[in-house]
């Protein structure tokens, strides 16, 4: 290395350190690519209060929705790499990439993971009148009427959508995809039997399952959710490493100083960690998570490259 190479090289080192020595100076935007009252939203509300009272800085809430994410992340990416603007991001960031043609951004190149905060299993239940009380069933039914059977979802491209569309995948079942705009309509014509079969979010559902309206076959996490310990996984039903979970993170612009990112990931992890905060996750059906910066680096990756067979084997695409 010259050494103009050098003194440039350890200026950057030295101007990265300070700096993550003296993090956060001041106030932190926390970019939600996703409308306010939304359930990503609520989630980003109750972890950035406690954020800011970790980090003695106020953790300002910025709403940027649109484009399924991506107008948000454009500026994330755009922002200055200081650790005072951070993303907090969902499953959308993994699917985007295979239905998009053109993005403007890397989903993993421009991007520094900091933590997976919360992810949350989706529920596959059935109108009572479909003769499968289990997802082994499910699967021997559909294989005996292909074409038959129609689930619903929220919308072309929702990640219970692309839950039956990894069903289809792994069990080798056709089962014609409905798609609704949004899920209350959906799970309305499921009760009415209009629509088989459904694989709804956990709190809506729940309370109809209870009432014997509908019937519960299995969670779509790999571990049996704590809001409903008594639901098999998917998984657990003869698919194995079957998982179809919506879930929320949090990354910083690519080149945020390693420092900063690692400070970022412990005062999140402590957040994710306290008690009430678990508390209000577990009661909106979500399971907190809380991991390594390089552990949900290797998530995304696993999860675009998941999504992104799923989606090519399906041949979605959407607008």
């Amino acid at each position: 290395m010259n050494r103009v190479l050098l003194a440039a090289a350890l200026y950057t080192t030295g101007w990265c350190t300070t700096l993550a020595a003296e993090y956060p100076a001041r106030s932190i935007r926390y970019i939600v690519p996703q409308a306010a009252g939304g359930s990503s939203d609520t989630v980003a509300r109750l972890v950035t209060q406690k954020l800011a009272e970790n980090l003695g800085q106020q953790v300002v809430v910025d709403n940027r929705p649109g484009a399924t994410g991506n107008i948000g992340a454009e500026i994330a990416v755009r922002a200055a790499p200081d650790g005072y603007t951070v993303l907090q991001v969902a499953t959308s960031h993994a699917t985007n990439p295979a239905v998009q043609a053109r993005m403007s951004f890397d989903p993993i190149r421009d991007f520094a993971p900091i933590t997976l905060l919360s992810q949350s299993p989706n529920l596959w239940i059935v109108h009572p009148s479909l003769p499968a009380r289990n997802m082994r069933d499910l699967i021997a039914l559909a294989k005996t009427r292909p074409g038959e059977i129609n689930y619903a979802s929220s919308g072309t491209g929702s990640s219970q959508h692309l839950a039956g569309e990894l069903l289809k995948s792994l069990a080798g079942i056709d089962i014609v995809h409905i798609a609704y705009k949004g899920s209350p309509p959906a799970l309305i014509d499921v009760l009415g039997g209009r629509v088989m079969l459904m694989c709804s979010t956990l709190a809506p559902a729940m309370p109809l399952v209870h009432a014997g309206k509908l019937r519960a076959l299995a969670v779509t996490s790999l571990k049996r959710s704590s809001a409903a310990p008594e639901i098999p996984t998917v998984a657990e039903s003869g698919l194995a490493g079957y998982e179809a979970t919506a879930w929320q993170g949090v990354l910083a612009p690519a080149a945020t100083p390693r420092e900063i990112v690692v400070k970022l990931n412990a005062a999140l992890v402590r957040v994710i960690n306290q008690t009430e905060v678990r508390k209000q996750l577990a009661e909106q059906g979500y399971e907190p998570a809380g991991d390594t910066a390089d552990e949900f680096a290797a998530y995304i990756k696993t999860e675009i490259a998941k999504w992104t067979r799923v989606i090519k084997s399906a041949g979605l695409k959407l607008e």
